[in-house]
């Protein structure tokens, strides 16, 4: 085993995550389901692994940008005789979003097997991926988080320790939450001015003038002026994000009203085929909603006409 670093998963966030670190002289084994999202990766100097084991083989420290529970299993040979020779020796850093409870089993697993294990969930969307300006939260016993915390500088300009494990996830939850909650608001209040013949570019100049002025507003807001959809966070992502938040609101006893609205608003963006856009593709629901209202609102003020 040499001193390179491994990275598994380059999807939306995980390609340009693994690109800076090669660009910052990092050397690199990488792998992806779809080997054609490599391609950008050998161009920049990293290997291409054959397979996961691979990776495990020629790193000491493996990052793991996956979708869910299942996908980060398979890689790590999770319930196979793998699982140990992949873990032993190394440290496996979670960077997927992921349940609480997953990431505290996997965890004991971890350390069972003779690793070590990070949590490293990220705050930030393709953009922040692509400049390196991603939000790290770090969980995990304090030697191993504090070694791989200087791991993360070209992918995150900021990097908070949250405790032990899940807290980093559970963090991460709280964050998406109100991310989650404050562009749903955007998109509904941008709506609403369009519907009501507003001038929309004027409408956003002023919520960029105010109080409500942030990073997530300059970003959403041209892509709803534009009609943009093309995906920084997808919306089915954000929906998967909404129900882990919503089961650990409901495992912990605690009300989640808006988080409620949202994950009903995003599924129903996703079952009218916007699951792979943006997140901002909430506003196709939202105008769901309001033509499916028109005509019961026209039949009403007919009725009323006529006495």
């Amino acid at each position: 085993m040499d001193t390179r670093m491994g990275f598994v998963g380059l999807g939306i966030m995980g390609q340009p995550m693994a690109l800076n670190l090669v660009r910052s002289g990092r050397e690199l084994v990488v792998w992806n389901r779809s080997p054609a999202r490599c391609e950008p990766l050998r161009a920049a100097g990293a290997r291409v692994a054959a397979r996961p084991s691979e990776v495990f083989a020629r790193c000491g420290v493996v990052l793991m940008m996956l979708a869910d529970g299942p996908s980060t299993d398979a890689v790590l040979g999770r319930g196979t005789p793998e699982f140990t020779a992949n873990v032993k020796g190394r440290t496996i850093v979670h960077m997927g979003t992921t349940s609480p409870e997953y990431s505290r089993r996997l965890e004991c697993e971890v350390r069972a097997a003779g690793g070590r294990y990070v949590e490293a969930p990220v705050s930030g969307s393709r953009g922040p991926a692509e400049d390196g300006s991603l939000v790290a939260m770090l969980a995990g016993g304090e030697a191993a988080v504090e070694s791989v915390r200087p791991l993360l500088r070209p992918m995150c300009h900021e990097a908070f320790v949250c405790g032990p494990v899940p807290n980093a996830l559970l963090t991460k939850l709280a964050v998406n939450l109100f991310l989650i909650t404050m562009v749903t608001g955007l998109t509904e209040a941008y709506h609403f001015a369009d519907r009501h013949g507003l001038d929309r570019e004027r409408f956003l100049e002023v919520l960029e003038a105010g109080p409500m002025s942030s990073g997530v507003l300059r970003t959403k807001a041209p892509k709803l002026l534009g009609r943009d959809f093309e995906a920084q966070a997808a919306a089915a992502d954000v929906l998967k994000n909404n129900r882990l938040i919503a089961e650990a609101a409901r495992k912990s006893g605690l009300a989640s009203p808006l988080l409620d609205v949202c994950h009903a608003l995003f599924g129903e963006a996703v079952a009218l085929g916007h699951g792979a856009s943006d997140m901002v593709a909430v506003l196709r629901a939202v105008e769901a909603r309001t033509d499916a209202e028109r005509p019961s609102r026209d039949e009403r003020a007919e009725r009323a006409e006529r006495g």
